[in-house]
């Protein structure tokens, strides 16, 4: 069973196993650990990874990348926007208000959206697991940023189950870091004990995410994250790539920033020389060839003129580092160390900020390309039943604080916090409404402003009607953050009261045995009582008692149910009923995503297809270029000068064949034309290798045969190590000698008197054959044992009396025994005992 863990990266993809022997990263087909998450389109197929990435300058409308961060989005979105003016890639509105990616494939324009492109990348990595694993690949764990929101993380979800993923978790890359770091530590404080902090930075392409995590033996808890989602190296790329492009502007007059295939080259330089920055603090060269019109460019730059120009984004750093301190509620000195994940971690400055606002030196035990995708195989391996993984409690947060708002029946609004920020999750609470009708939650985020779309779903109670007097019935709603970081109203139940003759515990439950009920999870939870009858004012009151459980509500008929429990008849008792909920999320229903799973089904068999047929064409090439240089070298002896030329003129046409009119065929047309060209060269091949092969088989024959002829040579003169062989025996081996020996010299001088470019009568397995046959007929006489000699045994020699052994007794040859029966008596007649 695999159990993996993937790091879905802006930039790039890792992906981790986990094995009996601990944690690997799987390299993808290039030998690379990192497979880039861009997806090309072509004419015919789909190129995925690095190979996807090689074909971005010259396929840029056609090469799609950074579509991580429109996962979960609509088109009018800000951030999207923001993406959508540097892409050289066309990007529609769809009807449904989401983003269209519009590409070029099949021939034709077709429209897809990020949850099928991230969807196209999953396969690939999937497909990358399995051939490194040799097993199919389902369960996995991936590692999502702490700040996605609720339709980001629907959206990631569906693109998993698109690609035939069985996602057991969506885990938060702060979490999953910490995780990694965590597991392996045998030096933490024991359960009771004060906690270890240490705070993880992980800055990526795209993000900072900042985390403070309390760690004890067995456990960690996650304090507080803080995130920025827009700040990354790439931020620092452009910021480079302007600097640079105004030069070069004034220097050579020409604008990259119009040119999107100038400005792409430009970003791959600026990415290479902010690599060398991190080592290097002196003037460092960018030369590029042939930028734009024919011109070649190039300039200098140094560390420090990039952190210069680089403070607000510093700046930016060192708020995300600061709010996290902040919302930890921690002191410095009650930090023990500082952890740094993330490529853009290496930068200088960055590094110095981390240790001037924690004061102290980051730290780089972790992997810092890998942590992330090690601690989401990590998770997967905890909750897979096939791996046993030591004990660790894992307790994440809620990145966003969450409410419900609603109407009551005389149409006033409404609202209750139940999730704050840096809740702990999952969690579950239990609410309790009083209704006549069915009524709707709405959740949503507490600060709109930072979301475009605050609303995470609307959530209707259906089936609710009035008591038998009309009154309000009580309506208990679970609400959940689950293992993903999803919202969910996980049930709803109707308290109904009713009067019975007959008592049945089985399926009435008193109020508290309801209350009691209620807990789920694997933490404590709390229940919140919100009555809608309640004013303005008494429903803000609730809010502040939201998570205790000793808020009351209509006392009178509970007490009188529980008091009334144990009579027979006429006893009032509560039935709990369960209620449907209508969903309205962001996600895709279910016949949407069927047809998106058997879409990219469809589209997965057709690469394949169109892999093996262009595998079958360049067989054919890889065969012509083969043949076509050998039968003038090595080759140029066993093939005869006009089967040389004819052979030659047939490599010739099937190369132009290749390239005009077999340039589009079908998989099985290049199957043919291989076998056709193997009828011919094989053959010479074979010439070539059974001239090779045939000495050795012909010496392994003769070394056996030689060996069997001294063997019957020391038997005729009377050797003792032969003289038990049958002479019958010995008489069948001598004729086989002779009569192989014939074989032998008559095919020798066969082979000897055969050109080079014949075909032989005789090849090397069937010489090997003949010396196996030999072995098994000859073996078996002339290594025959010999028969072990009989031993005589010698007539016993008489005795005398009291001439015995030493220690040799009477009734045995134990001493011990002997001495223990002499302590007890006397001895008759002296013993010598050693």
């Amino acid at each position: 069973m695999s159990v993996i863990g993937i790091d879905f990266g802006n930039d790039g993809c890792y992906i981790a196993v986990a094995r009996q022997g601990g944690i690997e990263t799987i390299a993808n087909d290039y030998s690379l650990r990192s497979t880039p998450s861009c997806v090309a389109f072509g004419e015919k197929n789909r190129v995925l990874g690095v190979a996807a990435k090689n074909q971005m300058t010259t396929n840029m409308k056609n090469t799609i990348h950074s579509f991580k961060r429109m996962l979960g989005r609509q088109f009018r979105d800000p951030k999207v926007q923001a993406e959508i003016s540097s892409f050289p890639f066309r990007v529609v509105e769809l009807p449904d208000r989401g983003v269209g990616i519009v590409v070029q494939y099949l021939n034709e324009e077709q429209i897809f959206t990020p949850i099928q492109i991230t969807a196209m990348l999953f396969s690939k990595l999937k497909l990358t697991a399995e051939q490194a694993l040799g097993i199919k690949v389902n369960d996995v764990v991936i590692g999502v940023p702490c700040y996605f929101t609720d339709a980001e993380r629907r959206a990631m979800l569906d693109a998993a189950v698109t690609a035939g993923l069985n996602v057991l978790r969506l885990f938060n890359e702060t979490t999953a870091t910490a995780l990694a770091y965590g597991i392996y530590k045998q030096d933490l404080p024991g359960p009771e004990e004060k906690p270890r902090n240490v705070v993880f930075v992980d800055c990526g392409n795209s993000n900072i995410q900042v985390s403070v995590v309390a760690f004890n033996k067995g456990k960690l808890k996650m304090l507080a994250t803080s995130a920025d989602a827009n700040l990354g190296g790439r931020d620092f790329d452009r910021l480079m790539a302007h600097h640079f492009a105004m030069e070069f502007k004034s220097k050579y007059k020409i604008d990259a920033t119009g040119n999107p295939r100038a400005w792409l080259r430009l970003c791959t330089e600026v990415e290479k020389l902010k690599k060398q920055m991190s080592a290097n603090s002196t003037d460092l060269p960018i030369n590029i060839e042939c930028f734009m019109d024919d011109k070649d460019v190039s300039a200098k730059l140094n560390r420090a003129t990039m952190e210069e120009m680089a403070a607000p984004l510093l700046k930016r750093v060192e708020s995300t580092l600061q709010h996290c301190l902040q919302d930890s509620s921690l002191k410095l000195d009650d930090i023990s160390s500082v952890e740094i994940v993330g490529g853009s971690t290496r930068i200088p400055a960055i590094k110095l900020l981390i240790e001037k606002v924690f004061n102290k030196v980051p730290s780089t035990t972790l992997n810092q390309d890998e942590a992330v995708a090690r601690g989401c195989a990590l998770q997967c391996a905890m909750l897979s039943p096939a791996f046993k993984v030591r004990e660790f409690s894992v307790t994440d947060v809620q990145p966003y604080s969450i409410r419900l708002v609603w109407q009551d029946e005389s149409g006033q609004e409404g609202d209750m916090e139940v999730f704050p920020k840096n809740h702990q999750v999952p969690f579950s609470k239990m609410l309790t409404f009083y209704r006549r009708e069915p009524f709707t939650l709405q959740a949503q985020y507490t600060v709109p402003s930072t979301f475009p779309d605050p609303i995470i779903g609307h959530y209707t109670v259906e089936n609710v009607a009035p008591g038998p007097e009309g009154e309000c019935q009580k309506v208990k709603v679970k609400v959940r953050v689950n293992l993903h970081g999803l919202f969910t109203v996980a049930s709803a139940s109707l308290t109904e009261k009713r009067e019975t003759t007959e008592e049945s515990q089985e399926i009435m439950e008193t109020e508290d045995k309801q209350d009691k009920a209620s807990t789920d999870g694997p933490v404590n939870n709390q229940d919140s009582k919100v009555e809608n009858h309640s004013t303005p004012a008494e429903e803000g009151s609730q809010q502040e008692k939201m998570e205790t459980e000793k808020s009351t509500e209509t006392p009178t008929p509970t007490k009188v149910t529980k008091n009334e429990g144990n009579e027979k008849k006429g006893k009032k008792v509560l039935k709990t009923v369960e209620l449907p909920i209508k969903e309205v999320i962001k996600s895709l229903n279910a016949a949407d995503l069927n047809s998106l799973v058997e879409r990219e089904s469809q589209m997965v068999q057709a690469d394949k297809l169109e892999n093996d047929r262009i595998n079958a064409k360049n067989a054919v090439e890889e065969y012509v270029y083969d043949v076509r240089s050998r039968i003038y070298d090595d080759l140029e002896q066993y093939i005869s000068p006009s089967d040389r030329e004819k052979l030659s003129h047939q490599l010739e046409d099937t190369e132009t064949w290749l390239y005009e009119e077999g340039e589009d065929c079908n998989k099985q047309v290049y199957l043919d034309k291989l076998a056709e060209l193997k009828k011919q060269g094989e053959p010479i091949k074979g010439r070539r290798r059974e001239r090779e092969e045939l000495p050795a088989a012909f010496e392994s024959l003769l070394s056996s045969v030689q060996l069997a002829r001294k063997a019957t040579e020391q038997f005729n003169q009377g050797d003792e190590k032969y003289n038990h062989l049958d002479g019958a025996q010995v008489e069948k081996v001598e004729k086989v000698i002779v009569e192989k020996q014939e074989w032998v010299d008559k095919n020798l001088g066969v082979i000897t008197a055969t050109a080079l470019h014949v075909d032989l009568p005789i090849t090397s397995s069937q010489v090997r054959s003949e010396k196996s046959s030999f072995d098994a007929l000859v073996n078996p006489i002339i290594n025959k044992p010999k028969p072990k000699p009989k031993v005589e045994e010698p007539p016993p020699a008489e005795k005398k009396e009291g001439d015995k052994a030493e220690g040799e007794q009477p009734n045995g040859p134990k001493i011990n025994g002997q001495e223990q029966e002499q302590s007890n008596e006397k001895p008759t007649e002296p013993m010598d005992v050693d």
